[in-house]
């Protein structure tokens, strides 16, 4: 028989990245594409501020469609509904009846994203859902996963957090009441490596900025760099 097929709600960081290591590795779902929405003043990945070339890259080297959403800075709730809802729709008319989702213990996102899907034809999965966030963390890590800081919160973090390895020495340094995937908010993420991609991006951390009590590291494709085979792929 067939497998669903299914979209994952891609935000160009760890957690969406794990789910999709997780989803591929249980075998229950063909994820087909990746849902993300872009702010279209910034043309950027919303919240995390990645480039949408860094985005492009990352679909291509996980093997999927990329489906933006392109909200405006700011975004009313119900301009980003009204434009989720309309490609929610066109994807269950393309037999598409799951979409996976990253989120590890946020009961009311939980619960907001199976409100709005209620009765769409389109099922929420959460593969990471309830996870102690330690050792999933450490998880991440040790599967190959490699990804930088993107955006930080600077009422929980320093700038200087920004544009760092989300290694083990990060999970060492994060202070005390910092939730080591940044469930809640402290901090965001940018894949470029791990099991779920054919490669490593060539990507680099350049300048940092602050704005709306933010710290963003600007992080590009580097071209001089070759985009090497991922060791967690070799062979495959």
């Amino acid at each position: 028989m067939a497998k669903p097929k299914a979209l994952i709600s891609w935000s160009s960081g760890k957690d969406s990245a794990f789910s999709l290591v997780e989803v591929r590795r249980a075998g229950d779902f063909e994820v087909i594409g990746a849902l993300t929405t872009v702010t279209e003043t910034f043309d950027r990945v919303s919240i995390h501020g990645v480039r949408q070339e860094i985005l492009r890259a990352q679909c291509e080297a996980a093997g999927l469609r990329q489906i933006v959403v392109s909200i405006p800075y700011p975004c009313p709730n119900d301009v980003y509904e009204v434009r989720m809802g309309e490609v929610i729709a066109r994807a269950v008319a393309d037999g598409i009846t799951h979409v996976i989702f990253g989120d590890l213990f946020l009961q009311e996102i939980r619960a907001y994203r199976e409100q709005k899907l209620n009765g769409s034809g389109i099922t929420p999965v959460f593969p990471l859902w309830n996870r102690p966030t330690v050792p999933l963390a450490r998880a991440m890590i040790e599967s190959g996963l490699e990804a930088y800081l993107a955006t930080v919160d600077l009422k929980k973090l320093p700038a200087d957090f920004a544009g760092r390895r989300f290694d083990m020495q990060l999970l060492a340094d994060l202070p005390e009441g910092i939730d080591p995937c940044g469930e809640n908010g402290e901090f965001h993420t940018c894949v470029v490596a791990g099991p779920m991609f054919t490669h490593r991006l060539p990507v680099v951390p350049t300048e940092r900025v602050t704005r709306d009590g933010y710290a963003y590291c600007d992080l590009v494709l580097d071209s001089g760099i070759a985009a090497a085979p991922h060791p967690a792929r070799a062979g495959r």
